[in-house]
């Protein structure tokens, strides 16, 4: 079994860690009101965005998600929240510097040996999700689980939904599909741009991802009986019945957008091996983007 497989399929359980973390790291976390910043790259920068906005959509204060490159030059904030599975992320690195003293500066990594724990205020440690493969799944959900039961935005019917997504067989025809279009809502926007990584990472798949409600003005227009659309979360009105119209495959978000993406990263691998691809060895990719310099 790869080492994507056996990270893939823990999540459930990592799930049940980080979530019973959350009251203990309270102190650690962004408090209500706090105004606050959620950084990353690639799969951390989904997962920010999916936080974003779940806190602001709490009530517990403005929550802007950046990728590190993109983060805007003197813009206030209470605290700056990084994730990093690696803790050594060239781009992350460079912007906790830049920082500097003006905000609070929280970390979220697996690792504690890496250069972020010592750059942080607070960090936050997920050893126990850490992962020995370049595609990431268990450190993300995890991490994104420990900051959705901080809001008090966790149940005990996520993990379950998660042990689901494990156990179901995966839709029929979907392996074999030429396109895959990933939607979402809301918090969801960013776990639908997250299920379009994993298949172009895992399964060198043809993805895109969208706001549900975007993808009638253009993206449908692709849209054809060997593609297929998913949902991660409930489909605004009518979606449905256009994406089935075009002939192309409809698959519903019944479970929690975040079991969804775990379907999801089972389709990745699924389609990996109908390729005869390896998924611990993506192509072009490696574990930490660390860069000699940047630009």
């Amino acid at each position: 079994m790869t080492h994507v497989a056996q990270e893939l399929a823990s999540q459930p359980d990592c799930w049940q860690v980080a979530a019973g973390m959350a009251d203990g790291l309270a102190h650690r976390l962004p408090a209500a009101g706090e105004r606050i910043a959620v950084i990353g790259c690639g799969t951390s920068y989904f997962m920010a965005q999916a936080y974003a906005a779940l806190r602001e959509g709490s009530g517990r204060g403005e929550t802007d998600a950046f990728a590190a490159s993109e983060f805007p030059a003197g813009r206030p904030y209470d605290r700056v929240v990084a994730l990093s599975r690696s803790g050594t992320t060239t781009e992350v690195l460079e912007l906790l510097g830049r920082i500097g003293d003006t905000s609070r500066r929280t970390v979220v990594i697996g690792d504690p040996d890496t250069p972020m724990a010592a750059m942080a205020d607070d960090t936050i440690v997920l050893e126990f999700a850490d992962e020995k493969s370049v595609v990431q799944t268990r450190f993300a959900t995890s991490a994104l689980t420990l900051l959705r039961a901080h809001l008090g935005l966790h149940t005990d019917a996520v993990v379950e939904d998660a042990q689901v997504a494990l156990a179901e067989p995966l839709p029929s025809g979907l392996v074999e599909c030429s396109q895959f279009t990933f939607l979402g809502q809301g918090w969801s926007v960013g776990l639908a741009h997250e299920a379009a990584l994993k298949m172009r990472e895992a399964a060198l798949a043809w993805t895109e991802a969208y706001p549900a409600m975007e993808y009638r003005h253009g993206p449908i227009s692709i849209s054809t009986r060997s593609t297929a659309t998913w949902m991660l979360g409930e489909a605004p009105s009518g979606l449905m019945d256009e994406v089935h119209a075009t002939g192309a495959r409809w698959v519903a978000g019944g479970l929690d957008p975040l079991a969804e993406l775990v379907r999801v990263q089972r389709l990745a691998l699924a389609i990996a091996n109908a390729r005869g691809l390896d998924p611990d060895r993506p192509r072009h990719l490696t574990r930490s983007v660390i860069l000699s310099s940047t630009v």
